[in-house]
């Protein structure tokens, strides 16, 4: 990212590495099978259109809680945690595709965590996002912009889900690569001097290995392994 402050980009990598730790914290507590390798915090993306832009790193994660948690019971102890360290926390219920969710919502320092968890499925799904920073200076009268870079959007969640599939375990729905994030390549040595290397899980393809790029998996073709990333389905 070309032409960035060095200051603003050091504040927005802190943010990141500060709300994926809290992350990490939730993830393990509240989910099981965890894998924190899937949660990468990506390169900053624009969080709106403003000259100059601004931009957020954000971070999602789908697990599974136990099966004696409860969707409130979940939701209760995500509270908990959230506001040990320090986040503004508000609940909340909404209702998507006939399922209703149980919200958790939490702001600190600009950043925010939602929290979702229903009774209608074993899954507990986490996104985050840190506050929005200025990285470029305003553009000079008569020079474009450079296009920003948009976050894609996963290729599929709990509520587009074909019937009789599951989301992919490996990238938690994205379609993207999880080591790399869908770029193709890995930072080698993060900082002033970073050097990048092709992605040693995708071999710079850019897509899941697992679900190759769809986002979500066939029942019917799961092997007995990969059933076991499914505790629901673990009786079938």
């Amino acid at each position: 990212m070309d032409g960035t402050s060095s200051a603003a980009r050091e504040e927005l990598d802190r943010l990141g590495r500060a709300l994926r730790e809290q992350m990490v914290v939730l993830i393990t507590d509240l989910t099981v099978r965890v894998h924190l390798r899937r949660l990468a915090i990506g390169e900053p993306t624009v969080a709106d259109g403003r000259d100059p832009s601004r931009y957020h790193c954000s971070v999602m994660y789908q697990g599974d809680r136990p099966a004696s948690a409860t969707a409130a019971g979940t939701a209760s102890r995500a509270v908990s945690l959230l506001r040990v360290t320090g986040w503004e926390v508000a609940l909340s219920q909404e209702g998507d595709d006939g399922r209703l969710w149980t919200v958790v919502l939490a702001h600190r320092d600009g950043s925010t965590i939602r929290v979702l968890a229903s009774d209608d499925t074993p899954a507990v799904v986490f996104r985050g996002r840190t506050a929005a920073l200025v990285l470029r200076p305003p553009q000079p009268a008569g020079q474009s912009a450079p296009v920003p870079l948009q976050e894609p959007e996963p290729e599929r969640m709990p509520e587009t889900l074909t019937p009789g599939y599951v989301l992919c375990y490996e990238c938690d729905g994205a379609g993207r690569c999880p080591g790399c994030g869908g770029r193709g390549w890995v930072l080698r040595t993060p900082g002033p001097s970073e050097s990048r290397s092709r992605c040693g899980e995708c071999a710079a393809r850019k897509f899941c290995p697992i679900c190759r790029g769809a986002g979500q998996l066939a029942i019917f073709h799961l092997s007995t392994y990969q059933r076991g990333y499914y505790p629901g389905l673990e009786q079938d």
